[in-house]
């Protein structure tokens, strides 16, 4: 990654890469788990139950981060930004290992409903700390890294994760995701020193990092 690039712009960028990568492993083959260990085979009960958990994924998620967007805008400085943008990676990482433990289809909906929460916590949060830092004439450039980064990841990890699946089982897919959903929280410790303090007031506008 570019040396200009600024460090908490680099940790933040490392950090969604494990964390697509992480749910690239189980994305694509989502349902398929869902028909092997909770339904046991049965498609058309397969189907409801994926389709019920993306609604529930959404509907929460959505709903949430807006008022913990307004939340964290009414509050100076970004060390509350910083510590919900961890704590939602933290959550959103024990969720695949509650799925280890379903085995009923309400089991699965209650587990999307703590990603969903941890998503909210950590979209907003991460966009507002990212968008604070980025550096000067390399707004597209660096927006432009973090998506490369989460598709190359997800894409990656999309095709290890069907494989996985299919020599090793469900039980060593979520685990990874647990496993890389926490790295990309811990990777965000490193830059704390340089999250701005509570007394911090952002101006309307305010200006990007210089380079």
């Amino acid at each position: 990654m570019s040396k200009s690039i600024n460090i908490v712009i680099k940790f933040l960028i490392a950090s969604d890469l494990f964390l697509s990568s992480a749910w690239g492993f189980i994305s694509p083959i989502f349902a398929i788990f869902i028909l092997k260990n909770i339904v046991a085979g049965d498609v058309v009960k397969g189907a409801e139950v994926a389709g019920f958990t993306a609604l529930i994924y959404w509907i929460v998620k959505s709903f949430s981060q807006v008022p913990i967007s307004r939340y964290l805008d009414n509050i100076h400085g970004e060390k509350d930004d910083y510590w919900f943008m961890v704590l939602g990676l933290f959550i959103t990482g024990l969720t695949p290992f509650g799925f280890l433990i379903s085995f009923l289809p309400w089991h699965i909906y209650v587990f999307q409903v703590l990603h969903a929460l941890g998503m909210a916590l950590f979209v907003p949060s991460w966009n507002a700390i990212f968008t604070r830092h980025i550096d000067k004439n390399r707004l597209a450039f660096e927006w432009g890294m973090d998506s490369t980064c989460m598709g190359l990841g997800a894409g990656i990890t999309a095709g290890l994760g069907g494989i996985i699946a299919a020599t090793f089982g469900f039980k060593i897919v979520l685990i990874l995701v647990g496993v890389f959903t926490i790295i990309s929280s811990f990777l965000l410790l490193f830059v704390h020193k340089h999250i701005l303090p509570r007394d911090h007031i952002f101006p309307r506008f305010f200006p990007f990092r210089k380079s």
